[in-house]
This record gives C-alpha cells, structure tokens and sequence, in this order.
C-alpha cells in the first residue's frame, strides 16, 4: 500500500513537473519576443501568448485537482543537508539559478506561507474591507462597473468612428486667436501701433523730403502742383486759390497731389 502511494507520488511530481517546464518555456518565449521582437509584435500574437500561458496553467489545476493526484498538502519536505558552499547538481537542476542550498535560502524557497510583510498587508486590506459599510462598498462597485463599461465601450468602438470623433474635435477647436486677428488687420489696413521711427540708413533716391518727415515727426512739406502754374500751396494750410469760375471746387490736380503726398505719410507705407 504504501509503495503504490509512492508510486501515484512520483508519477504525479513528474507530471506536474512536465507540465511546469511547458509553462516555464512559454514564458521564456514570449518574454524574448517583447524584449526582441516587439517591433514586429501585433497585438493578435500578443493574445495568443496569452491565450496558451491560460490553457497551461489551467491544465495545472486541473491536475491538481484530479482525484488520482495525491494531496501535496499532506507531504511535508524537510532540507536533510544545508551548507554554505556551491552545489553543482543542485545548480544543473535549477538552472544556475539556485546554486547554495544555505540557511539563508531555504527559508524563501520552502515557505508554506506568504512573507511577513505581505501577510501583515493583507491583514489590513481585510480590516479595510469590514469597515467599509454596504452602501459604501456598493456604491464602489456601481461607479467601477460604470468606469469598466465605458472602457469596454471605447474599445469595442470601430477605429472609424474613433478617428471621425477626433477629426470633429480637431475642426471644432479653433486655430486662430480672434484678438490677434484683429490687431493684425487694423495695423496692415490703417497702420494702427505701427512705429512712426524710421530705421537707421540712408534715405532711398526718389522721395525728397522724407528723411525731414521721419525726423520731425507728421509735419507736411510745400509741394509743387504739377500741371497747374502758378499755383503752390501748403499741403497743411488752406488752399491759397480756386480755379475761376468754380467757387468752392477744389482743382484736380491738387487732389491728385494730396492724395500722393498723404500716402507717402501714410505709416504702413514707411
């Protein structure tokens, strides 16, 4: 009886540790393809990684819990030598991983109850959670649920309304500051906060009497009347006389002159 107990033991060390090693390979793969791969990785490889992690580890539990599988909880392991030097057949076995089976490493490797630490942690999340009244936890898990609907909302969106969304949001935001605009058009058309200072340079041929402008600020200077002799006139007096017969009609050559020399005054056109 007790050799076939051993036997059903053995037999089933072995299988949970081929199911193990499976399990290990698995990892060891899909951890080299996001640490080597994962430009080429697509989140359907992803899921299938995944997908196999799951049915392995299912398959464990399900070996577990078969009643042929002897209770594991009933075995008891004890460490029948321990020492501070290098075991090699220990070191193979682990995979250079474990390569000292000292007193400082036995006590992480076959503990049967979490770490002090984290068992002191889980003692409080535990306190925490029977405090918290019904109504309280119940409204926890109303706005979870709800936080988790919309995500899954999101998610099960096609990408084409997503991008639609995002291009109606990129069309409502405005691009262009309505104040700026404004400043702009008003110092291009009527030359508003525009400087009245000439930059420093020569004065360019052509344009007599501009350098006495910008120097001495909006003062008009005499200007000959083209095509009317006779008769010259300050720009910033009154005109000194008509034409005969036209009372009160100012000539056109003098508008045609005034227009010119109150463009050349014009800020936008320094």
């Amino acid at each position: 009886m007790q050799q076939r107990e051993e036997k059903q033991l053995e037999g089933a060390v072995e299988s949970l540790t081929s199911r193990v090693a499976h399990v290990k390979n698995s990892l060891q793969s899909f951890i080299y393809k996001l640490e080597n791969e994962y430009e080429r990785l697509t989140w359907p490889s992803v899921l299938d990684n995944f997908a196999l992690l799951s049915g392995q580890l299912n398959t464990i539990n399900k070996l577990l819990k078969n009643d042929k599988t002897p209770s594991f909880r009933n075995q008891v392991i004890i460490p029948l030598l321990l020492s501070p030097d290098r075991d090699e057949d220990l070191a193979k076995l682990t995979e250079q991983r474990v390569p000292v089976f000292s007193h400082e490493i036995v006590p992480d490797h076959l503990r049967t109850k979490p770490d002090p630490d984290v068992e002191e942690q889980e003692k409080q999340l535990n306190a925490e959670a029977v405090r918290i009244g019904p109504d309280a936890a119940q409204k926890q898990i109303q706005t979870l649920n709800k936080l988790c609907s919309n995500l899954l909302e999101k998610l099960n969106n096609p990408r084409e309304d997503r991008d639609s969304e995002n291009a109606a949001l990129r069309q409502n935001k405005p691009s262009f500051n309505p104040a700026d605009t404004t400043a702009l058009v008003a110092a291009v058309g009527f030359g508003k906060n525009l400087s009245k200072c000439r930059p420093p340079g020569p004065v360019a041929p052509g344009h007599p009497g501009q350098g006495n402008m910008m120097s001495g600020g909006p003062t008009l200077q005499q200007v000959t009347i083209g095509g009317a002799s006779g008769h010259q006139g300050n720009i910033g007096g009154p005109v000194a006389s008509q034409q005969t017969g036209q009372p009160g009609k100012m000539p056109s050559s003098i508008k045609t002159n005034i227009k010119s020399a109150s463009a050349s005054m014009h800020p936008y056109n320094r």
